[in-house]
């Protein structure tokens, strides 16, 4: 059950795998491209532990939300959980400083204004912030001696048996499947004999650390370290999940009341069903509602009655039930429903006006009309459903919403109703602005002109997602002897012949810009009025 609460991720997965392949790899040749490549895959382990720590946070963060409200119940799960917390820090804290004494033994240089750290360097983040350059990440000697020569690697292997069974000691021995998920990503086993490597025995240390460049191994650890946090997402949620697995569930009753709605249309009926939270199979409870005895089947009475004058009216019962010690205990409920005549709301999304050729998103509220029993139908276009929004599409512009009626309808008891409609307006897209650098005309200077690429249509003030883009303009420039220069763009670019000309203007000179033309989202091509510019 508690391996299911945190599955490894494709992402984790992949990782995996790649270290995987290039531990292979390792043992044909040591090439740049496979320690780059191993460099690419701590970055990645690294950023999973942030995506691993911050589920671990919340959940965290729900043992504290539910142990404000039931201390007792949630007491001895959270307890657990803030021992996994602990012993799971200590762990990642003891990886985190392996990794720096192991790479401050091979030789590191710290970063400094000196030393930069540049874009090829192999670099380690240590839990203090100091950012340390690896010297020689090719290095075989210097990993080897730190960890298996001085016994570091062995006393890594007994922190991390030490913590996978502090970890399996918090797991009932009925959940075999987070036992066999904890103990497979914290394995230490000594790997089985090899006859095509000559029979010879190796020992879990060996076979991860000896002889290994010291950016595998730097991975190598990384991967230990989100294992160890894998462990803790996993031991976190099943601790969380044991709050309510032993819980008696029915210590507790209570009268329950569940309208189909609490606002009903006038001459509709206003239904409601009353039950009793926690049903006994072996006995009915004994239901009145307003004095009177109801007919109960599986648990539950149904209050009908109908509603024929606007209000709020309200009703109220009682729930006898025998205990199991023969007691009869008394549940009073009471409620209240309002009866509305009907009425329905309507609004355009963004504006009080509807656009041709654009796609409308219009909202209904239908007075408590559930969103599934409305209907909206318009003349002068079409409407098209989604979600819980509706899209209005204009056929013709109405300057004057004489000819554009936005009617609702709702589908109640089989029964179809208008119950409200309203006229709407229906324009065209307004006409974008021709800009330069966000400008549309005054003064700009050379420099500011040359950085730009071309000329933008922008819709300014407009609340939809449309727009326009620039698909031909001209330029116009003094020239030589008073003449002016003209030169095209099929596009929303400056052309190189445009860019030219720039270069050549001096301060106080005009561009001007005309035949603009650009081309909206529908398809609709509209001519912009041109705009000129003063070099400063």
């Amino acid at each position: 059950m508690g391996a299911k609460n945190c599955p490894e991720t494709p992402r984790q997965k992949m990782i995996n795998m790649m270290y995987i392949v290039l531990t292979a790899m390792l043992a044909i040749n040591v090439a740049a491209e496979v320690l780059d490549a191993f460099q690419v895959v701590d970055s990645s382990l690294i950023q999973t532990l942030e995506t691993v720590d911050m589920k671990n946070a919340q959940v965290y963060a729900s043992f504290e939300q539910a142990y404000a409200e039931n201390e007792t119940k949630v007491k001895e799960w959270k307890d657990k959980a803030d021992s996994v917390k602990m012993l799971t820090s200590q762990m990642y804290l003891y990886l985190s400083k392996l990794k720096e004494d192991l790479v401050r033994d091979s030789g590191a240089i710290p970063v400094s204004d000196d030393r930069p750290l540049r874009e090829n360097d192999f670099y380690l983040v240590t839990e203090s912030g100091d950012t340390i350059i690896l010297k020689k990440e090719d290095d075989l000697n210097s990993p080897s001696e730190f960890l298996i020569t001085q016994g570091n690697a062995e006393l890594l292997k007994e922190k991390i048996n030490e913590y996978r069974a502090n970890m399996v000691a918090l797991i009932e021995e009925s959940d075999t499947e987070l036992i066999n998920t904890v103990e497979s990503a914290l394995d230490t086993s000594d790997p089985p004999v090899s006859l095509r490597e000559g029979g010879e025995s190796k020992s879990w240390e060996s076979e991860r650390f000896l002889n290994k460049p010291l950016v595998a191994i730097l991975t190598l650890l990384s991967k230990i370290q989100i294992d160890v946090k894998n462990t803790e997402a996993n031991l976190i949620n099943y601790l969380y999940s044991q709050i309510d697995a032993g819980s008696f569930k029915f210590n507790k009753l209570g009268a329950r009341v569940i309208p189909t709605s609490n606002v009903v249309l006038q001459g509709e009926e206003y239904v409601a069903e009353v039950f009793l939270a926690a049903e006994d199979t072996t006995q009915q409870p004994e239901i009145l509602i307003n004095n009177r005895p109801a007919t109960v089947q599986d648990g539950k009475a149904t209050y009908r009655v109908e509603a024929n004058e606007p209000g709020v009216f309200s009703w109220s019962g009682v729930i006898k039930y025998k205990t199991p010690a023969g007691i009869v205990r008394n549940y009073p409920f009471s409620q209240e429903y309002q009866v509305t005549r009907p009425s329905v709301t309507m609004s355009a999304t963004r504006m009080n006006v509807f656009y041709r050729g654009l796609d409308n998103p219009f909202d209904v509220g239908g007075g408590g009309i559930p969103q599934e029993n409305l209907e909206v139908q318009m003349t002068n276009g079409t409407v098209v459903k989604s979600g819980n929004e509706y899209i209005i599409r204009p056929d013709e512009l109405d300057e004057q919403g004489r000819n554009t009626v936005v009617s609702v309808y709702s589908n109640i008891g089989g029964e179809r109703r208008l119950v409200g409609s309203s006229q709407w307006r229906v324009k065209r897209v307004p006409d974008p602005v021709a800009q330069v650098a966000g400008l549309s005309g005054g003064t700009i200077r050379k420099e500011r002109l040359l950085v730009e690429d071309g000329v933008m249509a922008v819709l300014e003030d407009f609340d939809f997602e449309f727009g326009y883009t620039v698909t031909q303009f001209t330029i116009q420039v003094p020239g030589p002897g008073g003449y002016v220069n003209r030169w095209e763009s099929n596009s929303n670019r400056f052309t190189d012949d445009q860019i030219a000309q720039f270069r050549r203007l001096n301060p106080e000179e005009i561009v001007y810009i005309s035949n603009i033309r650009a081309v909206g989202d529908n398809g609709e091509t509209r001519d912009l009025d041109p705009i000129s510019f003063k070099i400063q």
